[in-house]
């Protein structure tokens, strides 16, 4: 079986109940796309708090693209990794 996913980074913009969440996308490929997001399966066995504001890891399927599934949240001192290498590369060029 196949992992037809897209990962993205983005930040918490609003929570619904549910464990639902609305995300603006950071990443180069979908800048300022918003998606509805729900909290991945780990996260809730985990119980992993996501509050406005969070930075969010998000995987979204290329079928529904609206629709994703938060997989990682970083901690606030943590940064996005492939935004900087992203951001980097383009500092060379």
């Amino acid at each position: 079986m196949s992992k037809d996913v897209i990962e993205l980074l983005g930040i918490v913009e609003e929570t619904f109940p549910n464990a639902t969440f609305k995300i603006r996308v950071l990443s180069p490929q979908a800048k300022d796309h918003v998606l509805h997001c729900t909290l991945a399966g780990r996260m809730r066995v985990s119980r992993v708090r996501i509050l406005p504001g969070d930075k969010v890891k998000v995987e979204m399927t290329p079928y529904d693209l609206e629709k994703g599934r938060i997989v990682y949240r970083y901690r606030s001192d943590q940064k996005f990794p492939e935004l900087e290498a992203d951001a980097k590369s383009s500092d060379a060029a």
